[in-house]
């Protein structure tokens, strides 16, 4: 490795990005354009796996709506995050699968995905672009932590322990989320270690655990609860909702994980509402309950009478209580807003994303370390969280780019410093 205290402009300078996520390898490519040496170091077996997790369904690599509404996303972090997703945008990065063979399209939801709507092709032309760059890919080294010197970064290897001293460190190592795809939050006391500030780890966009009864569970685990609206503090989100052996899954669900969770960590639980006949006022479903022929059960009236689907009757049975109302009004009102009292959030090893991370005060507007010069971190180890839709793969390619820019501005600066202060001396 070239000596890091050579500040010829002849010498390539060195980089070790850490996490072989998107964020990472993101980061590497864009260092290696600018002619830097760059080894990716990921403690897995391979690179890219939690890519080809999120595209198991489909990969939805970012969101078509206005740029602004995008921002808003991410709520809080949006002002530490506007700046590098303002200028690594989804056009770029549509423009960026394109130029790897996979056109992309909007789907009617105004999700973006490759044509080929899988993320095996992207990430197997991505690997071999990267290689043909120059960029080394070392896997099964794990972060350790922090060398003696600055910029030097310690790693568990096949090998045995090693040092490695760069010109810069991006670490791009994750959340907390899916751990067997790599993502085990296993960099955090290393970070707190070094003095770095890391808020706790917590399950976004995540299955919601209901104390369902055994009968109601051995009847409909794994139905679809469709065209229904969940509920949480006035925001409400539509969608199909999945009944699980735990509890319930499913877009809507997601979508309102992080609020159902702060509720449950200050309150000790959250009761969203569903209404399972969204569109429809109570006063219209309650004149077509009062139309049903006389003797008709109730869950016969809720199929007949209102169109519930099975799975959406018995829900009302489960949740509503064993003696539901006979009145024709209130049983409608408690179709529009059906109590589903959660005791918990899935597990953060079962969810898709997670929140906390190093905080955001932390980094600096080039996403480095402000405790540690010449380290740069992106992706979900900072402390931002986002809901499905594209937009937290946007903003891990986002901050990928910007911590790798960041390197690239501060060794020059860095270099321009020391050449200026040998000249000074010289002089």
């Amino acid at each position: 490795m070239p000596d890091r205290t050579d500040a010829s402009p002849d010498r390539r300078p060195t980089a070790a990005v850490v996490g072989g996520g998107p964020a990472g390898l993101i980061a590497a490519e864009v260092l290696a354009d600018a002619g830097w040496s760059v080894t990716v170091h990921d403690h897995m077996a391979s690179v890219g796996r939690k890519l080809l997790l999120a595209g198991r369904g489909g990969l939805n690599i970012t969101h078509s709506e206005p740029l602004d509404h995008l921002l808003d996303r991410y709520g809080p972090a949006r002002p530490r995050l506007e700046a590098a997703v303002r200028a690594w945008d989804a056009a770029a990065l549509r423009a960026w699968c394109a130029g790897l063979g996979e056109p992309t399209f909007v789907g009617s939801s105004g999700r973006v995905f490759p044509s080929s709507f899988r993320a095996t092709p992207l990430l197997r032309a991505w690997l071999a672009r990267l290689a043909a760059s120059g960029v080394t890919v070392a896997t099964r080294h794990r972060f350790v932590g922090f060398g003696p010197v600055e910029r030097s970064i310690v790693l568990d290897t096949p090998d045995g322990r090693i040092t490695s001293e760069v010109d810069a460190v991006v670490l791009a190592l994750g959340g907390a989320s899916w751990p067997r795809v790599g993502s085990d939050g296993g960099w955090v006391d290393a970070l707190v270690g070094a003095g770095v500030a890391v808020a706790p780890m917590r399950p976004a966009n995540c299955g919601l655990l209901v104390p369902w009864r055994d009968e109601f569970v051995g009847r409909h685990e794994g139905a679809p609860v469709k065209d229904v609206e969940l509920s949480v503090d006035g925001v409400a989100v539509r969608g199909d909702v999945v009944v699980t052996a735990a509890g319930i899954e499913g877009g809507p669900v997601y979508a309102l994980a992080a609020s159902v969770r702060d509720h449950i960590e200050s309150e000790g639980s959250c009761t969203p509402t569903f209404d399972l006949r969204p569109g429809r006022p109570v006063a219209q479903l309650a004149e077509r309950i009062a139309s049903a022929r006389p003797g008709d059960s109730t869950s016969t009236v809720l199929r007949r009478a209102l169109g519930l689907s099975p799975v959406a009757s018995a829900l009302v049975r489960e949740l509503g209580g064993r003696h539901l109302p006979t009145d024709p009004s209130a049983l409608a009102a408690l179709v529009k807003a059906l109590p589903c009292t959660v005791v918990a959030t899935m597990p953060i090893a079962r969810a898709i994303s997670s929140a906390g991370g190093i905080r955001l005060d932390e980094v600096d507007e080039s996403f480095m370390l402000r405790r540690l010069p010449g380290v740069f971190v992106a992706g979900e180890m900072i402390d931002w969280e986002a809901p499905t839709g594209g937009y937290l793969l946007q903003a891990s390619f986002s901050t990928g780019v910007a911590a790798a820019r960041g390197a690239i501005a501060w060794q020059r600066a860095t270099v321009g410093a020391e050449t200026d202060e040998r000249a000074g001396r010289d002089g």
